[in-house]
């Protein structure tokens, strides 16, 4: 297993995300037209562990908590698991402990006394919400902190009111694919790259569409979110990318989901897969054993834009 060092810890080459376990308000059934019991998902986990896939990447918001929830149950009495959970702003109390206030909901239901990672989800008032996480990263309450979905002067801004504490950010967590380049156009990869900071790249798969599972023959779920942003007439455009992408894959016997995780390793990203299946946990353990060429990933790169597909989630704005 290749690892990524997070300040003075090895953590693997790629995450797992729970974006999509647990039903509810912004849960996978909303989102992705899953509804996953834990009964399904407890297999994922186990098998994922025992590849050494033990990051694992939820939030408050995921289910409201069914998430965090549901992923606690399975993490109980085990000291291998490093968790990664986040304070989202739009559902925090206006007052001056709702960071904390939040962060405890999300202990209590994950199990455990502390987050390894600690993000900010978004930034809704950074000035505000940055000074917040200092008491608790002091106090042992979260080790390392991030902050998602914001742009280069954001991170700038959080960087420097850590900074003034002596402390510092560890992680950036933005939506990154072949099709969203966003954070590499804005400077943000280089940013983190020269400062020390693991950029963790999330929808890489694009909630399936680069995965050659989806097609005008073979639709996303009707009623979701992914479903209204991969249409039919999006699915036409992704056409020739997927050609390329099975075309490389061929050469590794790699799928196209497998190459757009390793497409995202070789780029200097830690991914945040989705797993819902056994064979997500396929994808990611062949993911890091295939290597691209700077030619391969050139190529990726060249059909990606000239699909002309770039899907912004309704949450996020431009990075540049």
């Amino acid at each position: 297993m290749k690892s990524v060092k997070l300040q003075n810890e090895d953590i693997p080459s790629i995450a797992l995300g729970t974006w999509s376990w647990g039903t509810g308000q912004s849960g996978g059934n909303a989102v992705f037209g899953n509804y996953l019991t834990e009964a399904d998902l407890k297999p994922v986990f186990e098998a994922a562990m025992d590849a050494g896939f033990n990051l694992w990447d939820t939030a408050a918001v995921y289910g409201m908590g069914a998430s965090e929830s549901i992923l606690g149950r399975f993490t109980q009495n085990r000291i291998d698991v490093l968790i990664s959970t986040k304070f989202t702003p739009q559902i925090a109390g206006d007052h001056d402990d709702a960071v904390e206030e939040l962060l405890d909901g999300s202990l209590k239901r994950l199990g455990v006394d502390h987050a390894d990672i600690y993000w900010i989800h978004n930034p809704a008032d950074v000035k505000r919400w940055t000074p917040r996480l200092i008491p608790l990263m002091k106090s042992g309450k979260v080790k390392y902190v991030g902050v998602s979905n914001h742009n280069l002067n954001e991170i700038k801004k959080a960087a420097s009111i850590l900074r003034g504490e002596g402390l510092e950010i560890s992680a950036v967590q933005n939506h990154y694919s072949l099709l969203y380049r966003s954070s590499e156009k804005a400077g943000i990869i280089d940013y983190c790259k020269e400062n020390g900071i693991v950029f963790f790249s999330y929808m890489v798969l694009e909630q399936g569409a680069l995965t050659d599972k989806y097609s005008t023959q073979h639709p996303f779920p009707s009623g979701t979110r992914r479903g209204e942003a991969f249409n039919s007439e999006v699915l036409v455009k992704l056409e020739s990318l997927i050609h390329v992408m099975r075309e490389i894959g061929s050469r590794y016997n790699a799928s196209t989901a497998q190459i757009a995780i390793a497409w995202s390793i070789a780029k200097g990203t830690v991914p945040i897969i989705g797993v819902t299946r056994l064979g997500h946990i396929e994808d990611a353990i062949k993911a890091t054993e295939v290597t691209l060429t700077a030619q391969e990933i050139g190529d990726l790169e060249a059909a990606a834009k000239e699909s002309g597909v770039e899907i912004r989630g309704s949450w996020e704005k431009p990075m540049h």
